[in-house]
């Protein structure tokens, strides 16, 4: 990624996973913004350059199917992971999902691969 960590958007409605895991990646020099729904996530998205989302699926305001359909339609050019306690299996995510409760350094090693991953391919 050269000297330029990216942006990351942690979506959370737990305030001990988004606290902890923004203070984690913030850390590893990483920029992270954080909101505890999908409506405080839009205005993120609308007002700063988010490269990574990192998102509860389920969340008590636009939150679960109708917020992976938004993600789907208007954030594609968004490296996206899920996470989730409990996800409806048969609603198909089409993001790589990590269920809790999952490791930091591994959700980062991930971001960092995908970011790599992004950098190689253009």
């Amino acid at each position: 990624m050269g000297n330029k960590k990216a942006t990351i958007l942690i979506v959370e409605d737990e305030d001990a996973i988004r606290l902890t895991l923004r203070d984690y990646l913030q850390g590893k020099g990483y920029t992270v913004l954080v909101s505890s729904d999908g409506v405080g996530a839009i205005k993120h998205l609308l007002d700063h350059g988010i490269d990574v989302i990192v998102s509860d699926y389920r969340m008590d305001i636009l939150g679960g199917d109708y917020w992976i359909k938004f993600l789907s339609t208007y954030c594609k050019d968004k490296i996206i992971f899920i996470t989730s306690g409990f996800l409806q299996p048969n609603f198909p995510i089409p993001y790589e999902v990590l269920y809790k409760p999952y490791d930091y350094a591994e959700l980062e090693s991930m971001i960092a691969h995908a970011l790599s991953k992004r950098t190689s391919n253009g």
